[in-house]
Parts: structure tokens; sequence; C-alpha cells
């Protein structure tokens, strides 16, 4: 029951997805299927995402961005004397025996760096109850954090899984590089039905053409075959990894809509059920929930961050609640860094 219940499309949910509209689109949107939108529709939604979306975050955000973003190196700036909660490898112990005082090293983070975005665009994320499917929220996503890492000089890439990993972006920088990437998701056609999704073969890709130290966004609804857990945490050794997970509420919950037939999105498998029946509900949301901690627990094995964006939550929101988190997780490993005894004299 559960490996047929987590990869189901919505009831007669169409092969392609429906015109654009809705909350957070307008004509040309991203993720249209319908038509191939021209380079000027990709300047259109970029330019609505900087003005409702990257306007609100510079507001909201003031100067979180390095939080949110690491670069790879750091230069050093200055040296001042230890406080609470510095990190003790940063004790400068030459100056610290010169002048009995420790002093810790002060740095400058270099902000330049890469950023690849892992898009996985099988058929499940074609799946969408309302007015969005994930595959728009997703390229909203990568639009939004693409425009911002480009504006502080930073150079942006991507690799795309459909069937299999079919096409790479190199890194470049500058907003015309970001218009390419949206206008290469516009374009792109929905991926036929196919069999399941294997996310490893995307996760080891990147792991075997990414060879400086970047930060890598999975973008992914994670409906795939086992396996590739390990890959994910192979691929956090060396690189900044976080998941972004894109789902909606129809996945983790069904209503009471009477005899339904619900079609697998990558198989093509059909079958009826009665979402009347409150014990069958009752037992797909036992089995979504169950699949939601397992899927939890998995990304915590594998040491990375993750964010949630579902189809009917505001994009800005999710980022500022991930930027949070960051700043917590950063705090809190500036202190587990400092030894038990210097703890306990502090």
């Amino acid at each position: 029951m559960k490996n047929w219940l987590r990869n189901r499309t919505p009831p007669e949910a169409p092969a392609a997805p429906p015109p654009t509209g809705g909350r957070h689109q307008r004509p040309g949107e991203v993720g249209s299927a319908v038509a191939a939108p021209s380079a000027g529709s990709a300047e259109t939604v970029l330019k609505r995402l900087e003005w409702t979306v990257i306007r609100r975050l510079d507001g909201l955000l003031q100067g979180d961005y390095r939080t949110l973003m690491r670069g790879a190196g750091l230069d050093l700036a200055d040296l001042r004397e230890y406080q609470h909660q510095d990190d003790v490898r940063h004790i400068d112990w030459n100056v610290t025996a010169r002048t009995d005082v420790p002093h810790v090293r002060v740095f400058t983070e270099d902000r330049e760096m890469a950023a690849w975005f892992l898009m996985d665009l099988s058929p499940s994320v074609d799946f969408g109850s309302g007015d969005l499917r994930k595959r728009n929220v997703s390229a909203e996503f990568v639009a939004v954090l693409a425009r911002m890492l480009t504006r502080h000089g930073n150079r942006i890439g991507a690799l795309l899984y459909g069937s299999g990993v079919d096409a790479v972006i190199p890194t470049r920088g500058g907003r015309r590089h970001v218009l390419h990437l949206l206008h290469t998701l516009q374009t792109r056609p929905a991926t036929s039905e196919g069999g399941p999704t294997r996310l490893r073969d995307l996760l080891d890709s990147a792991a075997g053409l990414i060879k400086r130290r970047s930060t890598v966004f999975v973008v992914s609804d994670f409906i795939s075959e086992p396996g590739w857990e390990r890959a994910l945490a192979l691929l956090a050794q060396r690189h900044e990894v976080v998941a972004v997970r894109v789902l909606d509420p129809l996945e983790l919950q069904l209503p009471d809509l009477g005899l339904l037939t619900l079609r697998d999105a990558e198989t093509g498998e059909q079958v009826l059920v009665d979402t009347h029946d409150a014990a069958f509900r009752k037992r797909f949301a036992r089995i979504a929930a169950q699949r939601e901690a397992e899927l939890r627990e998995a990304l915590v094995r594998a040491g990375v961050d993750a964010l949630e964006l579902s189809t009917d939550a505001d994009l800005v929101d999710a980022v500022i609640r991930f930027t949070e988190m960051r700043k917590r997780r950063t705090r809190l490993s500036v202190g587990g860094g400092m030894p038990a005894h210097l703890k306990q004299a502090a």
C-alpha cells in the first residue's frame, strides 16, 4: 500500500500542466508545458519575481544573506580578545602567549562561490492539487535564489533530471545567465511516463561533475527509488548541501471526494479508490505521515539542511524560515566548538 500511494496524481489529472494562472502565476509562467514560452516571457517572470519576492526578501533578510550562503574561503581580518562562545579553533596561540590574554582571529568570508541546482523534473513534480504544480514552485525558487546569488557576484549552474540526467548548465554569473536557466526550465517539455525516479543518478552525476567546493541545492519531491540517501550523504561530505523538498497538501491527506481514479505519474498505472471511506483516508494519512518521518530522518542522517516548499505556501515565508533555522544552527555550532572545560570556566 505504501509504495502504491506515495506516487499518486490527483483524479483525472491531465498529462500536461494546465494553463498557468492563480496566486503566484502570470501568463507565460514558468513550468507551463502547454506552449513553449518565448525568451521574453522569461524576462517577464524574472521581473515579476524581482518585484514581488526578491524585494521583500531584501527588506526582511537585512544582511542575512551571509547566513543563507557561505563562501569557500576565509581571509584574516583582525585579532581580538577571546569571548564566550567563540570557536576555540580560532585562538591565535602566539598572540595569546605574548599577551597572557586569549586572543582569537577574526576572518572575513570570501563571498565568491558557485551554487548548483540539482533539479528533479521527473513526472511526479508535475502534480498539483491547486493552481500551482510542484514544478512551478521549484522553478520560482530556483529563479529567486539564482538572482540573489548572481547579484552578489556569484556563479550558478544546474543539472536537470527527467528520466535521467539529460542537461547540464555550466556555472556562470549575471542576470542573463539566470534568464537562460529560467528559459530552459520554461521551454522544457514535461517528461513522459518512463518508470520510477532514480534520484541517486542525479546525485552521483553531481558528485562526478562538481569539482570545487560549492553550495548545492537538491530541488526534488524525493519520490524516488531507494538508494539516494547514501549518495546525498557522500555529496554533503564535500559540498554544502541543502535539500529543497517540494510537496503538495494532497500528498499528505485525502479529502472526502467519493470514488476517484488515481494514476501513478511515473508508470501510468491506475486504481479506483473510495475516498468516502474514512478508514481508507486514515490509512492514507498514516502511510503519508510515516513516509514524512522517514524522509526527514534520512535528511538528518545525511547531514544536510532541509527547506520545504509547498504549492499552497508563500515562497518568501519559506525562505525566511529557512534563514532563521540556518542562523540558529550557526550559533549552536559555534557554541558546540568549545571544549567542556572552557565552557565551565566561562
